[in-house]
């Protein structure tokens, strides 16, 4: 078992959904590799911290009150049918109102988490890939030659950008694993500090988002052209936002060299 196939059974095998050659496998692997069990331990950390109550928020006292207004108040004497009918439907469409607010604020916190879990997925991938040996499976300052290497080993054409005038320089590629896809990740460098920029087909569209900081790393999303982004580094964070947007006005290459 290999670094690759651990990524891709470690929520299973965190699930204890694996069978027992895999499981065997899982903990031999992560027994001998230490950035994988670091891997592991993040994901747990993670999964500990998303059971937590804590993520749970009541109602605020001024939605209560903002319900409470809208239910009915309760009648000491109906004095006909007509009146009864009333007061059932004001309370149906109270119910439909508190319905709609808690699914509003159950996706709302469904997108943070799973928003969450993949900066934490992110951060996970980017630390390991520093070790010697880990950072690219294609070295080359030459967007041309970088990009067509993936042709092949991914369903799609990833963005591959010249930014050296802008002080960022290509240094390579790699294939790796992210929030259970396989992706094209871009590596560049800005002096001392590695950029990892994964990226993936995606429908979703959402602009570029604030930088947000995990463990000491620095992340920005982003999506266009079908494709999402996930930049993450240890730059400064002003550093971090200037290479999105230089990376987002460069134009991809073609894969092939220009004459």
């Amino acid at each position: 078992m290999n670094c690759a196939d651990l990524r891709l059974l470690s929520h299973a095998y965190l699930d204890d959904e694996l069978d027992a050659a895999d499981s065997l496998g899982v903990a031999r692997h992560i027994s001998e590799c230490p950035a994988c069990a670091q891997r592991l331990r993040l994901q747990a950390q993670l999964r500990e911290r998303l059971r937590d109550a804590g993520l749970y928020r009541s109602a605020s006292a001024a939605l209560r009150t903002r319900i409470a207004a809208r239910l009915p108040r309760p009648a000491h004497e109906r004095r006909h049918s007509r009146r009864g009918w009333s007061v059932a439907l004001a309370t149906l469409a109270a119910l439909c109102v508190i319905a709609v607010m808690f699914a509003g604020w159950q996706a709302l916190q469904l997108r943070r988490q799973g928003s969450d879990a993949l900066i934490a997925d992110a951060v996970s991938d980017h630390v390991p890939s520093l070790l010697p040996g880990h950072l690219i499976d294609v070295r080359s300052t030459n967007e041309h030659t970088v990009k067509p290497w993936f042709d092949g080993r991914v369903d799609f054409s990833p963005q591959v950008r010249d930014l050296t005038a802008q002080g960022f320089e290509l240094v390579g590629g790699r294939l790796d694993v992210l929030d259970g896809k396989q992706v094209a990740a871009l590596v560049y460098r800005r002096h001392l500090h590695m950029i990892n920029v994964f990226q993936w087909p995606s429908k979703r569209t959402m602009i570029a988002s604030a930088v947000q900081t995990r463990n000491g790393y620095h992340v920005v999303q982003w999506s266009e052209s079908g494709l999402r982004f996930v930049a993450v580094s240890s730059v400064a964070e002003g550093d971090l936002r200037t290479f999105v947007r230089a990376f987002r006005a460069a134009p991809a290459a073609s894969g092939e060299p220009a004459r």
